[in-house]
This record gives structure tokens, C-alpha cells and sequence, in this order.
């Protein structure tokens, strides 16, 4: 049912979105005729300072494919680091054996595990310890923790300069200092259950999920204001992780009380399409081609009634805005948030209310492993991962 509103609510809406500003160069006359048509310019993004170019304007994740490994990241231990916020510790996976190669205390409703920009450490967010618990990479063992406000998520600013923690229940943006963490400044924003984000493909702008506003809200950062609000129609909406497509033309934002994807044109800031997935729409994970997004259903919903659907992933492939695929978990399960391999071939996902991981094999879309883990997993990160820094979440590579 709520599916069908939500695609009610799209009758209205634009069927296409403006594309990425560019420039070009004019094209000079041939002094022959030719049969062959003229080439235009290849397009070039205008990105803010200090932000790293973007190599292919088609696919802004081209740098963050399979076995693109950074030298920042050579001497990284392959590792998955499972957040276990029910029982406030970290489970760390040998992601070759599949076997549980250690456990570590993180203090109160760990959430997150998240990437720094530079790729140095993993941060582990403690949302109710109110601190940042770094982990070395090299050994896979974390540090002493960094004292930091509701730090429910974690992101970087493009140019690499600042931290933004997403201070949930405080409903702003704090930027603080990637090393120290100390704090900047802060940005209050109209965001109930402030949650997950991402950029614009030239850094100019994010936009952000409110999960228990039903809307997202987009943010100028280079003045650091609010530049807008958009409901997303549905009163059960309850949107959750949010991913750039690869052109950099459309954002897709996981709902996981109408049981999809909404698709929005950043630039223009209005809802242009919804994907029907499944229950429990959360994670949102492009694929190491950049042709996929993968979805995570997790079947389940603590805040409006529990467990009403089996947990799934669902596959949309980008150039069409459809799902290709939908691969099921054997038995049912919870998956939630995670990420990709460094070759692309596996999707590992935490089993939020099944204290287990999942392994999916993203060839064949079969179930490869699941994992007993502590109680309430939730972002898990796998590292290393490809790409040349890191935007935050649980890998958002660029």
C-alpha cells in the first residue's frame, strides 16, 4: 500500500532531470567535406577547490574499482569490522576464511564503522559513549577513544579538510578537524533523524536523509546553509542511506517504510522516479563497474510493527532505473548496512536483528556465508576497499 502511494505521489513528477554542467570547447570547421561526424569535447566537472578531480565525468566511481587499492592502504590487514551496537563491541572477520578472527569492546550502541578521507584508520562510531574509537588498520586493533558529541554517522567535506559527524538527535552537522576531531563549527538543520547523505559530483552540495521526517534536506557547502526542504510525499515515508548515480545526475534514496527507492534530481532538488524493491529498503551500495546499485531490504522494521518481510537485496541497474535481480536469503534475514569487496565479487551485509553477517556472491546473487556476530549489527566496513579517499559512511569511495 505504501508502495502505491508513493507512486501516486510520482504521477506528477518529471520523467527526466537536467544534465551535469559542463564546458566545451566550440568545434572548428572542417576545410573537407567528411563523412564522419564531428566529436564533441569530452565534458569537464567544475569541482571546488582542494577536492580531487573526477577522472570520468559517465562514471564518477571509476577510481574506486575493482583492485584500484590506494598505496595509502597497502599495509591494511583484509578485515571486516562489524559494529555490534546491542552489544557494544566490534567483531573482526578474516574476510578470506570467513572466520572470526577477533572481538573488541566499543563502548555504548556502536554505529558505524567509517573510513577515514586519508585512509589511515577506521573510525568507530560510539553514538551513546558520545566518542570517536579509532582502529589502525595496519593491526586491526583500535586506539583510545576521542570524546565527540552524538556521532551517529560520519562524513568528510570533498576537499578533505573537515569531519562532518551527523549529531542525530542534535539535528545538525557538526564539522570538526578529520585528525583531532575537535570542532569547527555546527550547522542545525529542519532534520529529524538526520541519517545518511552524499555529494554532488562536483562538491558543491549533499543532500541528506531526515528518517523520521519523511524528507531530505540539501546543503550549500560552500556558504554552509540549508538550500532546501523536500517532503517525499508518503506519511509512512522513512527514508534511509542515499547514493549518487555514477553520472552524477540523480541521487537514489532508500525508503524503508514504502519498501523502495526514490530516485531525485539533485540539481533541481524534486523527486523524479521510485523503484519499487522490497520491505525494509536501507543500504544502497554502487558496484565496482559502476553499473548496479545494490539494495538492501531488510524485511524488517523496529519502530512500525517488526518483522513483515523476508529481508532481500535487490539489484537496480543504473542505466535504466529497474531492478535486474533480487537475491534472497535462505530462511529469511535482516540485511542491512555493509559494502563491497575489494575485487567487487562480494556483498557483506550485517543481519541487524539476526546477529549474523551476511555473504552475498555478486556474480551469481547466491547466499556464500553468513556469519554469527554479536547482537544489533549494523555498518559494517570492509577494508580495504578501492578508490583515493574516502567520503565517509561505511565506504563511500571516490
Amino acid at each position: 500500500m505504501a508502495a502505491t502511494a508513493a507512486l501516486a505521489v510520482l504521477s506528477a513528477c518529471a520523467s527526466s532531470s537536467p544534465g551535469v554542467q559542463s564546458t566545451t570547447s566550440a568545434r572548428r570547421p572542417s576545410p573537407k567535406p567528411s563523412t564522419t561526424a564531428p566529436q564533441a569535447a569530452p565534458v569537464t566537472i567544475r569541482t571546488v577547490a582542494g577536492m580531487p578531480p573526477v577522472h570520468d565525468p559517465v562514471n564518477l566511481y571509476r577510481d574506486a574499482g575493482a583492485g584500484m587499492l590506494s598505496p595509502a592502504t597497502s599495509a591494511a590487514l583484509p578485515r571486516v569490522y562489524v559494529p555490534n551496537g546491542a552489544s557494544g563491541t566490534v567483531t573482526v572477520i578474516d574476510p578470506a576464511s570467513k572466520q572470526v578472527v577477533g572481538t573488541f569492546p566499543a563502548g555504548k550502541m556502536p554505529q558505524h564503522v567509517v573510513p577515514a578521507y586519508d585512509l589511515q584508520r577506521l573510525w568507530v562510531l560510539e553514538n551513546s559513549s558520545n566518542a570517536l574509537l579509532p582502529i589502525d588498520p595496519k593491526t586491526a586493533l583500535p586506539g583510545p577513544s576521542i570524546p565527540v558529541d552524538d556521532p551517529y554517522n560520519l562524513y568528510f567535506t570533498p576537499d578533505g579538510r573537515e569531519a562532518m559527524v551527523v549529531a542525530e538527535q542534535r539535528q545538525r552537522l557538526d564539522f570538526r578537524d578529520p585528525q583531532t576531531m575537535a570542532l569547527h563549527s555546527s550547522l542545525p538543520l529542519p532534520c529529524p533523524g538526520l541519517n545518511h547523505m552524499d555529494f554532488s559530483i562536483d562538491g558543491r552540495y549533499l543532500i541528506a536523509t531526515c528518517e523520521f521526517g519523511g524528507r531530505l534536506v540539501k546543503v550549500d557547502l560552500t556558504n554552509r546553509t540549508l538550500a532546501g526542504v523536500l517532503p517525499l510525499g508518503p506519511s509512512t515515508s522513512m527514508p534511509q542511506d542515499v547514493r549518487i548515480s555514477p553520472d552524477g545526475k540523480r541521487f537514489y534514496v532508500a525508503d524503508m517504510m514504502v519498501g523502495g527507492v526514490w530516485i531525485v534530481d539533485g540539481d533541481a532538488f524534486k523527486v523524479i522516479g521510485f523503484v519499487v524493491t522490497g520491505v525494509g529498503a536501507h543500504g544502497l551500495y554502487p558496484s565496482r563497474d559502476g553499473r548496479s546499485l545494490y539494495v538492501a531490504n531488510r524485511g524488517w522494521s523496529m519502530v512500525r510493527g517488526g518483522r513483515h518481510g523476508p529481508g532481500n537485496v535487490s539489484v537496480i541497474d543504473f542505466a535504466t532505473s529497474k531492478v535486474s535481480a533480487t537475491w534472497p536469503i535462505p530462511g529469511g534475514g535482516s540485511p542491512d548496512m555493509g559494502n563491497i569487496t575489494a575485487d567487487g565479487r562480494e556483498l557483506w551485509l550485517a543481519g541487524r536483528y539476526d546477529s549474523e553477517v551476511y555473504v552475498f556472491d555478486t556474480t551469481t546473487g547466491g547466499l556464500a556465508a553468513r556469519i554469527p556476530v554479536g547482537d544489533g549489527p549494523h555498518g559494517l566496513t570492509v577494508w580495504p576497499q578501492p578508490g583515493r579517499y574516502s567520503l565517509g559512511h561505511t565506504g563511500n569511495m571516490r
